[in-house]
């Protein structure tokens, strides 16, 4: 007895339909990447796990998805290893490579080992799966796509004002106009860990704070001290979440907070300078808000971070994000090169448009006409007349077998192809053809030229 086939969790197949949809999304990201000056790249699937661990935390690297060596992987194994039951050293053990966890680091592993061809500020663009190993919801998958932009090479504000541009132009086009840009500064962050004595705690304090819209004040209080930060500590945070305002009067109230320290004011400018930038070219009602509890638990951010929130209507979260890396090139051994960055998330983005039943009227038909088989002569012309219309850019499928005529029309009903065309007999003796409008189910005799004129102009 044969099994049902199945897909692992969190994968997907995608149908013409899906297909195309996701094309559509992912074509216009495409165009814009291409008008901001961003070159388009490819790196592999697979990396080595030197390139990829600790990158990202120490829960990103558990969600890394390793792969076995080849061959006898486990002769390499101790049996201390197996005794001791160490995981961990097994892995490192059994495994070199892991499929890639996003694009980034593997962007920054090609700017390291290529330097030397590249012209600085390098731009570069990727449309490419990534893989982790989380747990499967909607709008989580554990393969996805990213659709990933990067400058590095300088550390000019102004790559921070494009990218928000960017996001503007695609979101704008894509009509999803109800979305929001949060956006914070890992020097605050890091000016507040200061500002609490709890330097040292960096990391687990951003990455708590960072699950505040999801779990909760209370939660994200309880993690900290799970994560030893004191509850004295906690309480000079307090302020951090009555800022209210807009964006002006925000980093006014930061200011204040942080008057003594040069860390947290340094970020508190560069915001200023965004935000000004910003509003002076689109007006102070530009949906830029500023969210000083945003972390992006990724550990190799610096400066500023960006997050983009669905319209309200949908309950998705975020569709986009992205921040500014001053050295992450510096763990290949390239120092001192200042990147910005931001990923649209093209999975989430679908539902978005999906939902909001936004995608434009008659995407996913790719055929414009079929030919009905009505018999082997007809089929000849048939054949030479769909070769010469598709020399004109015209999409032509031919039906391949000899059925009844209710069949072949019910396949281009349900194929949504908006004409069909027929030779019969008449057809054959006048040279013309029969063409149907299924829509609205009318019927003309058309010759070759003015058949290759309609189709053109549909």
């Amino acid at each position: 007895m044969s099994n049902k086939p199945a897909l692992p969790k969190g994968m997907r197949d995608f149908g013409p339909a899906t297909l195309a949809k996701r094309n559509y999304v992912i074509s216009c990201i495409k165009k814009h990447f291409k008008r901001f000056g961003f070159n388009e790249l490819q790196t592999p699937s697979i990396e080595k796990n030197a390139t990829l661990l600790g990158k990202y935390g120490d829960e990103g690297d558990r969600l890394i998805f390793r792969i076995l060596n080849s061959g006898d992987f486990m002769k390499n194994v101790s049996a201390e290893n197996v005794a001791q039951e160490d995981s961990a050293g097994i892995a490192d053990q059994i495994s070199e490579k892991s499929l890639r966890y996003d694009l980034t680091v593997p962007f920054a592993r090609f700017v390291a080992q290529h330097q030397h061809e590249l012209t600085f500020p390098f731009k570069r663009f990727q449309i490419q799966p990534v893989w982790r190993a989380d747990r499967p919801q909607k709008g989580r998958y554990r393969e996805f796509y990213q659709c990933d932009a990067d400058a590095i090479g300088s550390k000019s504000l102004w790559y921070e004002i494009e990218c928000i541009n960017l996001y503007r132009e695609v979101f704008h086009e894509l009509n999803l106009n109800g979305f929001t840009i949060h956006i914070n500064h890992r020097k605050l962050l890091a000016g507040l860990a200061e500002l609490i004595g709890q330097e040292d705690k960096l990391i687990p304090l951003t990455v708590a704070l960072d699950k505040l819209d999801k779990i909760g004040k209370d939660k994200v209080e309880k993690e900290m001290i799970d994560k030893g930060i004191t509850e004295d500590s906690i309480q000079k945070i307090q302020p951090l979440f009555d800022i209210k305002g807009d964006v002006n009067e925000q980093l006014g109230q930061l200011e204040e907070l942080f008057k003594d320290v040069d860390i947290a004011q340094s970020g508190v400018d560069d915001l200023r300078f965004i935000w000004e930038q910003v509003s002076n070219a689109y007006g102070k009602n530009f949906p830029l808000e500023l969210n000083v509890t945003l972390a992006r638990g990724l550990d190799y951010y610096t400066g500023t971070i960006l997050e983009v929130k669905a319209p309200e209507e949908v309950n998705i979260g975020s569709i986009g994000g992205g921040g500014r890396y001053d050295d992450l090139t510096g763990v290949f051994g390239l120092k001192d090169l200042s990147g910005m960055g931001i990923s649209f998330g093209l999975d989430r983005i679908y539902l978005c448009i999906e939902a909001l039943d936004l995608f434009p009227e008659g995407i996913g038909q790719n055929t414009d006409v079929l030919f009905i088989n009505f018999n082997n002569d007809s089929m000849q012309i048939a054949q030479r007349t769909a070769m010469e219309l598709r020399r004109f850019g015209i999409a032509v499928d031919i039906y391949p077998d000899s059925v009844k005529l209710k069949k072949q029309f019910q396949f281009a009903d349900k194929n949504n192809i908006p004409y069909v065309i027929v030779i019969g007999e008449e057809e054959l003796q006048n040279g013309e053809f029969s063409v149907k409008d299924m829509k609205k189910g009318d019927q003309r005799k058309m010759n070759l030229e003015e058949l290759k004129e309609f189709l053109l102009n549909y």
